[in-house]
């Protein structure tokens, strides 16, 4: 009877730790399945335009790109993406002036190499257009900036996302002592991208 009860007892603590298991381990896993996108370097652009007045706007691009999109496909609610580009890999049209772009004076290229965009946690309802409020960073300084999303799925494992934003250079000290004036270089850059990423 010892042997038997004994015996019950040890099948229902085997239980119970599946049980826990189940609960702790597997569920959780199930019910936030997600799908990891990386960006292709050799496709995708991310490109600004800044007005001057009387003269040809100051064009470029950044030719160095990285990041990824991280896809709550059951919630929808526990998204995230992080670009990056490395600054001093930079074509522009006033290309007389890209030492002057990298130097301190602008983007300080040798102390901050990067330039950073963080969506943090972003739900979404429209899967091909999305408005987000994500976290820029340029210089060692942190803003919140609105950003247009647009996202066109061209295969089973390839997606396009094309976005734009305007945000404030002197907010990020692109531009110090004269430069810092917004009378001949104007405050607002906008920042284009087309991105192009693979399921992992």
């Amino acid at each position: 009877m010892k042997k038997l009860i004994t015996w019950r007892g040890d099948i229902l603590k085997k239980f119970k730790f599946l049980l826990i298991f189940l609960y702790f381990v597997i569920l959780p896993t199930l019910s936030s399945a997600s799908e990891r996108w990386i960006i292709d370097t050799s496709l995708s652009t991310v490109e600004f335009e800044l007005k001057v007045l009387f003269a040809k706007n100051v064009k470029g691009k950044f030719n160095s790109i990285e990041g990824f999109v991280e896809l709550d496909v059951n919630e929808k609610h526990n998204n995230k993406a992080i670009f990056s580009v490395q600054i001093n890999d930079i074509d522009m049209n006033y290309i007389k002036y890209k030492d002057l772009l990298l130097s301190n004076i602008f983007f300080d290229a040798e102390n901050f190499p990067k330039a950073v965009v963080d969506t943090k946690k972003f739900s979404y309802v429209n899967d091909t257009e999305i408005e987000l409020e994500i976290e820029l960073t340029i210089k060692g300084k942190n803003a919140m900036v609105p950003l247009k999303v647009y996202v066109s799925r061209l295969a089973e494992e390839l997606v396009q996302i094309q976005t734009e934003m305007v945000f404030s250079r002197t907010a990020f000290n692109i531009g110090i002592d004269k430069w810092q004036n917004t009378s001949i270089l104007k405050d607002k850059v906008k920042l284009q991208t087309n991105l192009f990423l693979f399921k992992e």
